[in-house]
């Protein structure tokens, strides 16, 4: 089974084009296995997709997470496909639109350098509402920002919003030791206000422009950086006036810029294609 390896910043995936596999895989039990950095090739992700219309850029986009579960969207996940795509011209069109189960993602080639590619990917409209996160607290909340959540006799207040996939954001002054940020994330993860899980953003803001954040995502645990979790970081900062409405997302290898304009959000950064190689499956 062939497949290619992109990543964004150190956030990795696999990626194996439908047309590539004769019979149709279980794909969560292959996410699993060919994601696993012991046993497998080692990924966060692992995204599959499928080309619907070479000469329109239309194509499907399905990202399994490292332990095998589903997720609805990636925005470094996307950049790396949109990537990969490029770098093989599979897609004729100079733009390429993502069928998610989220709803459709534009994404725009920047510029290329060799096997390094910077993208713009649109991310959709943030989503506020308790319900479209969702976040479940035995309340209805138009808007949830400074929440009092309580994890483990310790309040935090967060900030969550959807950006198709759910986010909890914690601002901090400063970061707390690995373990520490490490067994927070992991808690509020699975906490039994977010019915689907969620992915966790911490955050010291730097300045109006530049935010400086880390990772927990939901079904891989830490990660070097996030698209989609960029965007949510910059939304929440927004959201409570700290920032103004483009900003420079730091994250532990590199930068991510992220724009909240007429509504929509986008974010722009780097995909490299790293590898290719064949999986053996058992």
């Amino acid at each position: 089974m062939k497949f290619f390896k992109v990543h964004s910043l150190g956030n990795d995936f696999l990626i194996i084009d439908e047309s590539e596999v004769k019979h149709l895989p279980d794909v969560s039990i292959l996410a699993e296995r060919i994601c696993d950095r012991h046993t497998g090739v080692g990924a966060d992700g692992l995204l599959f997709i499928s080309i619907k219309d070479k000469a329109k850029g239309r194509v499907k986009f399905r990202i399994f997470n490292a332990d095998g579960t589903e997720a609805e969207i990636s925005g470094n996940g996307l950049r790396c496909a949109a990537a990969y795509l490029y770098h093989q011209k599979k897609i004729d069109s100079p733009q390429i639109v993502f069928l998610t189960t989220a709803g459709h993602r534009d994404s725009k080639l920047l510029e290329r350098e060799k096997n390094l590619f910077n993208i713009r990917v649109g991310m959709g409209l943030p989503r506020m509402r308790s319900k479209d996160i969702p976040f479940d607290d035995g309340s209805t909340h138009d808007k949830i920002i400074d929440y009092p959540l309580s994890i483990n006799q310790k309040i935090y207040p967060i900030t969550a919003l959807s950006l198709g996939n759910p986010h909890c954001v914690i601002f901090v002054d400063r970061f707390p030791a690995r373990i520490e940020w490490h067994q927070i994330g992991r808690e509020i993860e699975s906490h039994p206000f977010f019915p689907n899980r969620t992915n966790i953003e911490f955050i010291r803001v730097l300045s109006r422009d530049v935010i400086d954040v880390l990772f927990w995502e939901r079904g891989v645990g830490e990660t070097l950086s996030s698209g989609s979790g960029s965007c949510a970081a910059t939304v929440a900062s927004i959201l409570k006036n700290l920032t103004d409405k483009k900003v420079q997302v730091r994250t532990s290898m590199g930068y991510l810029t992220v724009e909240w304009e007429k509504k929509k959000v986008y974010q722009s950064g780097p995909a490299e294609v790293i590898l290719k190689g064949n999986f053996l499956p058992v």
